[in-house]
């Protein structure tokens, strides 16, 4: 077992950004990736636009490793693909993360990652996993109907995550 998780946590916050509340993002308000529902969820109370404005990497962080990284078993996937799985899973969700993984790995696309789906993942070359995972994801960024104002972003983050989980499997 190893544990990743704060390199994996600070080049996703990279893509993430600060504060913002732009009117074609569903999200609404977001902060360090953060959505306010989310927040809000994870606090147990309602939040305003100020605390929303003060959130901090290390004030996420456990929300982060406790709703994205535990649940795709980052410490148990190898390095890089760890990192793939768990910025997808922050940016479109946990379910449809592992779905991914298991697809491109071959094993019984479920979404929830257990001893089968770890077993399969342990026997692939990450660095293959990594550049089928992107391309999968790629593929499922441009068919959302707000590609064309996200696009560009999305596809740059992709390549960049990729990059840097390529250079994580070595």
């Amino acid at each position: 077992m190893k544990d990743s998780f704060q390199h994996a946590l600070k080049e996703l916050l990279k893509h993430e950004g600060g504060y913002v509340n732009h009117p074609s993002d569903p999200g609404g308000r977001t902060n360090l990736g953060v959505t306010q529902k989310v927040w809000e969820e994870w606090a147990k109370h309602p939040v305003t636009e100020a605390d929303m404005k003060a959130l901090t990497p290390d004030v996420v962080a456990p929300l982060y490793q406790a709703n994205y990284w535990n649940r795709i078993k980052g410490d148990n996937l190898p390095a890089g693909v760890d990192y793939c799985v768990f910025d997808a899973a922050v940016n479109s969700g946990v379910s449809r993360a592992v779905k991914w993984l298991q697809t491109v790995a071959g094993t019984a696309a479920d979404g929830a990652i257990g001893p089968a789906t770890l077993g399969v993942v342990a026997e692939k070359q990450p660095d293959a996993l990594v550049k089928e995972y992107c391309e999968q994801r790629l593929k499922f960024l441009q068919a959302l109907p707000t590609w064309g104002t996200f696009g560009k972003g999305w596809g740059r983050r992709v390549k960049e995550v990729e990059t840097a989980a390529l250079s994580m499997c070595k």
